[in-house]
C-alpha cells in the first residue's frame, strides 16, 4: 500500500465573504461554513471564531480537533464510513492542510472535555496551541440526549474539516512525502535481515460516549484486525470519546500517529515495519480476554520480533495494556508500551492500575495528576461554565484572580499515549 501525502501549509486563516485558500491564506465564510453544519439536524446554530498561536485566548470545552484532509487521487475518500464511503483507504494521493485545525466546542455537559490554551503556561501542555484553530462552536436542540448531540458536533467537525479541505484540492503541495508498506510476503523477502516490527494500537471503546470508530464501525463491536498504517492517515480511525482530555486521541493525532510515522522513517533501515494491528479496550473481564488472546495471535501470525503497544485512557484501560503486554511477550515477542501516568499530585502513587513484569520496557507521558496553574485570559471560545466539571478539575479550580488550579489532565493533549506531545517523566 502506498500513499502520497501532500501538505499545504496555512499560513493564516481569516473570515471573508468568500471561502477559499489563496497564496497560503484561508479564507472561509461564515455562512458557507453555517451551510455545511446546519445539515445535522441535531445542532440548532452554530457560531465561528479563530485562535491563533500567541493569542490571549482561552478554548473550552474542546470536543475534537481535527486536521483538513482530502483525496486527490486514489480510491475512496478522507473519513470513510461517515463523510466518504466505506472503500479501503490509505493509497493513492492525499492532500493535508497543515498548521491549522477545525475545533469542536459548545456547551457539552459531559465531565472529560478539555482546555486548549493559546498562550501562557498551558500553552506549553497542548501540541494544539501551535495550531491556526478554526473554532466551531455549537449548540444542540432542545432536549437532545447527550450521545447524540456528541454524535451531531462530531459531524459538523468531520464535515467543515471536509469541507475547507476540498477548497485546497487543485493546489500544488509545497512538500509530498510517500508513505509504503509491501505486502507481508513482498515484505518477508524485501528486508529479510531486519526485525519484523508492528504497532498495536489499542482504540477506546468503552462506551458512555467513550468511542473511537474505525470506517464508521465502533471499535466495541470488532475483534482485533491488521490496518496498513496508511489507513489512519486518510482518517479510517475517528475520535467519539470523552476520555481525559491530556490523553484523549483526537481525530488529528489519529491522522498525525507519530509511532506509526516514526515506525516508518525507520522502515527499511533499522526494522521492517510489517503492519499497524488495531484493538479495542473493554470494560469486562471475558471481553478483555478475548480481545487480547486475539492480539497476541495475529502478533504471532505476523511472525513479529518486536511490538509497541499504545493505550488510550488510563484505569481500566490499564488492564487492557498489561493483558496485551504479557501474551505477546509469551508468544517470544519483545514489547514496549507507551502510557501515561496517575501517579497522584505528589507522584508517589501507583502509577498505573494494573502491572506485571512483562512490562519491563515503558515510554511515559507524563503524569496527568500534576497541578497547574493557569491564568485567566482576555478572551474564551466556548464558555467556562463547565470549567469545575472537567476531569482533573474541580469546584475550588477557579480561583479570585480568574486564574484556574487544575490538573494537566483538562489540559487537551497534555500527556498524549502515542507521544504527540513533548512531555515525558523520570
Amino acid at each position: 500500500m502506498k500513499l502520497e501525502l501532500g501538505k499545504i501549509t496555512i499560513k493564516d486563516i481569516q473570515f471573508a465573504d468568500k471561502s477559499q485558500v489563496k497564496d497560503g491564506i484561508l479564507y472561509v465564510s461564515k455562512e458557507d461554513l453555517k451551510q455545511v453544519a446546519l445539515t445535522e439536524e441535531k445542532i440548532k446554530s452554530v457560531d465561528f471564531d479563530i485562535a491563533k498561536p500567541g493569542e490571549s485566548v482561552r478554548i473550552t470545552p474542546v470536543k475534537d480537533v481535527v486536521e483538513p484532509r482530502v483525496k486527490v487521487e486514489g480510491r475512496g475518500g478522507v473519513f470513510p464510513g461517515f463523510v466518504a464511503g466505506v472503500d479501503t483507504v490509505g493509497s493513492g494521493k492525499t492532500l493535508a492542510l497543515k498548521g491549522m485545525a477545525v475545533v469542536t466546542t459548545g456547551p457539552i455537559v459531559n465531565f472529560q472535555e478539555g482546555v486548549i490554551d493559546m498562550t501562557g503556561p498551558g500553552a506549553d501542555y497542548t501540541p494544539f496551541s501551535k495550531l491556526l484553530n478554526l473554532c466551531v462552536i455549537c449548540e444542540p436542540i432542545e432536549d437532545v440526549e447527550k450521545h447524540q448531540y456528541e454524535a451531531a458536533l462530531r459531524m459538523v467537525g468531520l464535515k467543515i474539516a471536509s469541507h475547507i479541505a476540498e477548497l485546497a484540492k487543485e493546489l500544488t503541495p509545497e512538500e509530498t512525502q510517500v508513505f509504503e508498506t509491501p505486502d507481508l510476503l513482498e515484505g518477508m523477502k524485501q528486508f529479510p535481515e531486519l526485525p519484523r516490527v508492528a504497532y498495536v494500537q489499542m482504540l477506546q471503546s468503552q462506551g458512555l460516549l467513550h468511542d473511537t470508530y474505525v470506517y464508521g464501525v465502533d471499535a466495541k463491536k470488532i475483534l482485533p484486525t491488521i490496518l496498513y498504517p496508511t489507513e489512519s492517515m486518510d482518517g479510517a480511525i475517528l475520535s467519539g470519546n470523552c476520555v481525559s482530555a491530556c490523553d484523549k486521541n483526537p481525530t488529528y493525532i489519529h491522522e498525525n500517529n507519530p509511532i506509526v510515522e516514526d515506525l516508518f522513517k525507520q522502515h527499511g533501515k533499522t526494522i521492517n515495519f510489517v503492519a499497524h494491528v488495531i484493538t479495542n479496550e473493554n470494560v469486562f473481564l471475558a471481553d478483555k480476554e478475548r480481545s487480547s488472546n486475539q492480539t497476541a495471535k495475529l502478533c504471532k501470525m505476523l511472525g513479529l520480533d518486536a511490538v509497541i503497544i499504545s493505550e488510550e485512557g488510563f484505569g481500566n484501560p490499564d488492564t487492557d495494556l498489561i493483558m496485551n503486554c504479557k501474551k505477546i511477550e509469551a508468544e517470544g515477542i519483545k514489547t514496549v508500551i507507551v502510557t501515561d501516568e496517575y501517579a497522584g499530585r505528589d507522584g508517589k502513587s501507583q502509577s498505573l492500575a494494573d502491572a506485571d513484569k512483562a512490562a519491563d520496557a515503558l515510554v511515559t507521558a507524563g503524569n496527568a495528576n500534576q497541578l497547574v496553574r493557569l491564568p485567566k485570559l482576555d478572551k474564551v471560545i466556548g464558555t467556562m461554565d463547565y470549567i469545575s466539571k472537567i476531569a482533573g478539575s474541580s469546584d475550588k479550580a477557579l480561583q479570585p484572580d480568574g486564574s484556574i488550579e487544575v490538573e494537566l489532565q483538562v489540559i487537551t493533549g497534555a500527556t498524549s499515549e502515542v507521544g504527540f506531545n513533548t512531555l515525558s517523566a523520570r
